[in-house]
């Protein structure tokens, strides 16, 4: 498998190879390549203030700390691009409720319901050229922890901000210092007691609220129970100046957490 080397798109991260572990960091990147700005019809104050707000900042940081204080290190697996590029987590397809709000896989609104992109921009040489490569190369790791180890957890790192962005579809709910996002098929209890216990001294954790589910590659979802995840959604006022500024000490309280998630789940 080539997914180590390093790509323009995104970064696998070895661990140990006895970890069934991918920390999977999709949202944490700035980067827009100039093709693709082109594209982008926001001037480029505008633009800044978009990423702002729609980047999980730090996540890769919080992993990368994670990883090193776990006992045994995870893998970890980081989209080097903005998700203004392609959001690796959608469905490429009609399945994806975000269409409903012009952010399915390629995003043609912002945060605020403003146009991102033309509306007859056709997402598929994105799609061809960013998204199919981030997905095969996401489910040769899974079959690579699959095949060293018989499982494989993938714990998703997010964040999302203290106050709902008009973009979201459920944002009427709580939103808890944690949000916890499952999946009926791939959270088992066990997992989600590990993530509780693991981050109980970072305030309440509440499940699916404002936002739900977690990441699987599509050739595993709802097929395979080798396959557990689970996303841990952070909200940002707990670690940084939102909307996109600065971390805190916050920080390393929430990567001892997730290093603990690891250990407790690794193990």
């Amino acid at each position: 498998m080539n997914s180590c080397v390093p790509s323009p798109s995104y970064a696998l991260l070895p661990g140990a190879p006895g970890s069934p572990v991918i920390l999977h960091v999709p949202h944490s990147a700035r980067e827009i390549p100039a093709e693709v700005r082109a594209g982008i019809v926001l001037d480029g104050p505008a633009l800044e203030r978009e990423l702002d707000h729609i980047t999980d900042a730090h996540t890769a940081e919080i992993a990368a700390v994670a990883a090193e204080l776990a006992e045994v290190a995870p893998w970890r697996f980081v989209n080097r691009l903005s998700r203004l590029v392609i959001d690796p987590e959608r469905f490429p397809d009609e399945r994806e409720e975000m269409l409903a709000v012009g952010m399915g896989a390629v995003y043609t609104r912002t945060t605020h319901r403003e146009a991102l992109r033309g509306e007859d921009t056709d997402p598929a040489p994105l799609i061809e050229r960013y998204f199919r490569p981030y997905a095969r190369a996401m489910t040769e790791a899974v079959a690579d922890r699959l095949a060293a180890t018989g499982r494989a957890v993938i714990v998703d790192v997010h964040s999302y901000p203290s106050a709902p962005l008009p973009y979201e579809l459920h944002g009427e709910g709580p939103r808890p210092p944690v949000c916890l996002g499952t999946d009926s098929f791939h959270t088992p209890r066990e997992l989600l007691a590990a993530v509780r216990e693991a981050f109980a001294g970072c305030g309440e954790t509440g499940l699916d609220s404002p936002f739900s589910g977690t990441y699987v590659p599509l050739e595993f979802y709802g097929k395979d129970q080798r396959v557990s995840a689970l996303m841990v959604e952070i909200r940002r006022d707990t670690y940084l100046t939102e909307p996109g500024g600065p971390a805190g000490p916050g920080l390393t309280r929430l990567a001892r957490a997730l290093a603990a998630l690891v250990d407790a789940v690794t193990g």
